[in-house]
């Protein structure tokens, strides 16, 4: 169970510039700052949410009314099987996931929870599948980013990358350990990699926990690409203390100071696939002190990995775990988590900048 007594006792004794409550329609990043000191009231209402918040750790850490953490999931995927081509990925023996996936059916389970943006990762391996994605974002103002999926071992590459980093609203690329590992020691690999950081994009890496050594060698490789780490590397999760291996060279990837880390997948991680994941923080904490050590609060994002986390969690348990784990340490790094992290990582388009005064 979380402890919310902690930032309740500081919330009493020191005043900060609090959140104004907005509507979740309120565009993510526009929320006001009220530089007034809260009143009695207010302050009762915020203490006793959060305390509230701590129990029911699957609710919003300040109550179903206040939004002091406008989220952002950097980590979801969306596609339309019943469009005329298809889809590459699910295959239609998927029962759970094999079905349109939108924009409004995420928000319909997410925005509860004070969740109202995403950053969209293309799962599909056909490049037209980039330019379907910026069309659905350019359509839905819930969609802050799309990572894109494109080869950088191909000599179009550079050709690929120019014409969708056009949009303003391609923010990176995912690649998968195989081909970061195969291209490593291939200077036209790594020169095309170069390019994101000259675009200002970023590079997802989604693998197991042996990727961490190759994204060790990238970050030292390309030292100004800000790298993302999917899913804590998939380490394997069962309540007890992760492998050794995995901390050690979660440790070595870090050391890049443009390294950052999603926090995800971690119901996927149990193995479990009848949405029976456990939901208490305690089962997951292991590995979520790790994380936390290894990158502290400046580099951990977010994301839940929906709808592929329907089949160990509801959205409501995935988010839960994480809110609580890390309301614990406080509102300014349950805020980086929740939403800085990520701007910070995707540098998303009109999102870079603080609040509106």
């Amino acid at each position: 169970m979380c402890i919310a007594v902690g930032g309740l006792v500081r919330l009493l004794t020191i005043w900060k510039p609090v959140m104004s409550p907005v509507s979740l329609s309120s565009p993510p990043g526009m929320q006001k700052l009220d530089s007034r000191p809260p009143n009695r009231r207010q302050v009762l209402h915020v203490g006793v949410a959060g305390v509230v918040g701590a129990l029911c750790p699957t609710g919003s850490l300040f109550g179903a009314k206040d939004e002091f953490v406008q989220a952002i999931d950097a980590h979801t995927h969306f596609y339309d099987p019943t469009r005329p081509q298809g889809v590459p990925w699910p295959n239609d023996k998927d029962k759970v996931l094999y079905r349109p996936v939108l924009p409004a059916e995420f928000l319909k389970i997410a925005s509860p929870h004070q969740v109202s943006a995403t950053i969209v990762v293309e799962a599909s391996p056909w490049v037209e599948d980039n330019q379907w994605l910026l069309d659905l974002a350019a359509r839905e103002r819930s969609i802050m980013g799309v990572v894109g999926r494109l080869d950088p071992a191909l000599a179009e590459f550079p050709e690929l990358l120019g014409r969708f980093a056009k949009d303003p609203l391609f923010r990176g690329l995912r690649i998968g350990h195989r081909q970061l590992k195969a291209g490593l020691d291939e200077p036209t690999f790594i020169k095309n990699l170069g390019l994101l950081v000259d675009a200002d994009r970023e590079l997802d890496v989604n693998g197991g926990p042996e990727m961490l050594v190759d994204i060790a060698r990238l970050s030292r490789a390309l030292p100004k690409l800000r790298i993302v780490i999917n899913h804590a590397a998939n380490v394997r999760i069962d309540g007890g203390p992760p492998p050794a291996n995995w901390r050690d060279t979660l440790r070595d990837a870090s050391a890049g100071a443009h390294v950052y880390c999603k926090v995800s997948a971690l119901v996927e991680g149990t193995g479990r696939r009848n949405r029976d994941a456990p939901t208490d923080v305690d089962f997951y904490r292991p590995v979520l002190d790790i994380l936390w050590n290894t990158f502290g609060e400046d580099r951990l994002i977010y994301g839940s990995n929906w709808p592929v986390s329907d089949r160990a969690a509801a959205y409501a348990t995935v988010y839960g775990i994480v809110q609580s784990y890390f309301a614990a340490k406080g509102r300014g790094p349950l805020r980086k988590f929740l939403r800085e992290n990520a701007i910070a990582a995707y540098k998303p388009p009109g999102r870079d900048k603080p609040p509106v005064e």
